[in-house]
C-alpha cells in the first residue's frame, strides 16, 4: 500500500501516540507534535523556539541530557526510563528514545527524541505491590504461592519447622510470619544466629546462667528460651550448632525443659522452634556433624525457600519495594528502575538471592540522587562489558561498597568533598570516615 502523496509528515508524527521533538544545533525546539502538548501540557506554539530543558526540565537535565549524548557521539538511546515536569509542576514518568537529526548530506543537523507515558505502568506496579504482599513477604511466583496456600495451617500448628534455603532467601522473614500468623502472635519472637556466636557464648545465650556458673557471673541470667517463653525461638543457621549443644536441644525439643549453666534443677519454657539452614543436613548427618535424632525432631515439617532464580517474576515487586523502603529511610524520592537497569537485573543470577538485590538497589541509592536508577549506577560487577566478571558476586560487604563508592564519588568530582557529599547525600563527616576506613 503506497503512502498518500498529499498527506502532509507533520499530519502523520501528530497521529503519533507517543510525544516527538526536534531541536537544532543550539537546541531550540524546532518541532513540537500533538502527543508532546498533551503530555507536557505545553502547547506547541509556547514551545517552539526555546531550548529543550526550558520545555521539560526532566531529571537528565542537569547534565546527562540523552540527547546530547546521542548528537555528540553519533549513537541512540532507546526505552530511557526518566521523568519530566508538566506545566502544572506535576511529574510524569516516561520512557524515552533519541537519536541525532540529519540532513539527507547524513550532517547533523539537530536531535530527534520521543517519549511515552508510563503512569499506567507505574500504577500497575503499586497495585500489583500491595496485591502480592503475604505478611512481610512480596512476590507472585507460583513457587511462592505453593508456600503461601500451607503457610497459616503450618503456623496454626505448634510443630516444630525447619526452613531450608539459600543464603539470603529470607528465612527469617518467614519465620516471623509464621510466627504472626500462629495463635503465639501476641509472645516474643527471639532470634538467634548459631553460626555468629562461640560454642560457651551459644549454650549461655539460649539456656542462660545461674551466679557464679564461671568468671564474671555474677548475678543469674536468662537464655532466650526462658525469654521467649509463650513466643518462637528462631534458631538460624541451624547446621553450625555443635553437637554438644545439639544434646540440650533435643532434650528441650522432647519436653520443654533445660537446665541453665550452673543450675541444678530444671527450668521450663512454653516455646515454639523455628530452625533454618543453608547447609545439606541430610548430608551432615551422613558425616557426623550432626544428630540424626535431633535432625527428625527438626524436620516435622519443613519448607524449602526458592532461591531468586526461580522466582524471576518477583523481581520488579522486591525493587519497587525495595526502593519504596530506602526512600523512605534516605529521605529520597527515586522514582523507579529505568528499562536497562531493570534488564540488567533480570540477566543477573543473583548467588545471593534477595539480599544481594538489597544491597544492589542500596548501592544504587548511593549514587542516583534523584529520578530513575540508571546502568551507571548499578556496582560494576553487573556491567560484564566494562571487563567485571558477571559471577563475581557482591565483593564486599554493604560498608565497603560504601567507601568505594565515596572514593569514586570524589575522583568523579575532581577531588572536590563538598561536591562528592552532595552527590552522595552525606554528609561531611560521613564521607570522611567512608575515606579513612580501610
Amino acid at each position: 500500500m503506497a503512502f498518500p502523496k498529499n498527506l502532509p509528515l507533520e499530519d502523520v508524527l501528530d497521529s503519533i501516540a507517543d510525544g516527538l521533538f526536534t531541536v537544532d544545533p543550539d537546541w531550540n525546539v524546532t518541532y513540537f507534535n500533538g502527543a508532546a502538548q498533551r503530555l507536557t501540557g505545553i502547547t506547541g506554539e509556547d514551545a517552539l523556539g526555546r531550548k529543550c530543558w526550558d520545555v521539560f526540565r526532566s531529571s537528565l537535565c542537569d547534565g546527562q541530557c540523552a540527547l546530547g549524548a546521542c548528537i555528540e557521539h553519533g549513537g541512540r538511546i532507546v526505552n530511557k526510563s526518566i521523568f519530566i515536569v508538566r506545566s502544572d509542576g506535576t511529574t510524569l514518568p516516561v520512557s524515552i528514545s533519541a537519536s541525532p537529526l540529519k540532513d539527507r548530506d547524513g550532517n547533523v543537523v539537530g536531535g530527534v527524541e520521543t517519549f511515552r507515558d508510563l503512569t499506567e505502568i507505574h500504577v500497575s506496579r503499586q497495585q500489583a505491590k500491595d496485591i502480592y504482599r503475604f505478611e512481610n513477604i512480596v512476590g507472585r511466583s507460583q513457587a511462592l504461592d505453593k508456600i503461601f496456600r500451607i503457610l497459616p495451617q503450618i503456623s496454626d500448628s505448634e510443630a516444630t519447622t525447619l526452613l531450608l534455603g539459600q543464603s539470603g532467601t529470607g528465612k527469617e522473614l518467614f519465620a516471623k510470619a509464621i510466627h504472626s500468623l500462629s495463635p503465639r502472635k501476641e509472645g516474643p519472637f527471639v532470634a538467634v544466629n548459631c553460626g555468629a556466636l562461640p560454642d560457651t557464648l551459644l549454650e549461655s545465650e539460649l539456656f542462660g546462667y545461674k551466679a557464679g556458673a564461671f568468671t564474671g557471673a555474677r548475678t543469674d541470667k536468662p537464655g532466650r528460651f526462658e525469654l521467649a517463653d509463650g513466643g518462637t525461638v528462631f534458631l538460624d543457621e541451624i547446621g553450625d550448632m555443635p553437637q554438644n549443644l545439639q544434646v540440650k536441644l533435643l532434650r528441650f525439643l522432647q519436653d520443654k525443659t533445660f537446665e541453665p549453666l550452673g543450675g541444678v534443677s530444671q527450668v521450663r519454657a512454653d516455646v515454639r522452634v523455628v530452625a533454618a539452614t543453608n547447609r545439606n543436613l541430610e548430608n551432615a548427618v551422613a558425616e557426623g556433624t550432626f544428630r540424626q535424632d535431633l535432625f527428625y525432631r527438626l524436620n516435622v515439617v519443613t519448607l524449602t525457600l526458592p532461591p531468586l532464580t526461580q522466582r524471576q517474576e518477583d523481581l520488579p515487586l522486591l525493587v519497587d519495594h525495595f526502593l519504596q523502603e530506602f526512600n523512605g529511610l534516605r529521605n529520597k524520592s527515586i522514582q523507579g528502575v529505568s528499562e536497562d537497569a531493570m534488564a540488567v537485573l533480570l540477566r543477573h543470577d543473583f548467588p545471593g538471592n534477595v539480599r544481594e538485590l538489597e544491597n544492589i538497589l542500596e548501592y544504587a541509592f548511593i549514587l542516583c540522587a534523584d529520578g530513575f536508577i540508571q546502568v551507571e549506577h548499578l556496582p560494576e560487577y553487573l556491567h560484564p562489558a566494562k571487563g567485571s566478571p558477571r559471577s563475581a558476586g557482591l565483593s564486599g560487604t554493604m560498608e565497603a561498597i560504601k567507601r568505594r563508592a565515596a572514593r569514586q564519588a570524589v575522583k568523579r568530582n575532581n577531588g572536590k568533598k563538598m561536591a562528592a557529599c552532595r552527590e552522595l547525600g552525606i554528609t561531611k563527616d560521613t564521607l570522611r570516615r567512608l575515606l579513612s576506613d580501610k
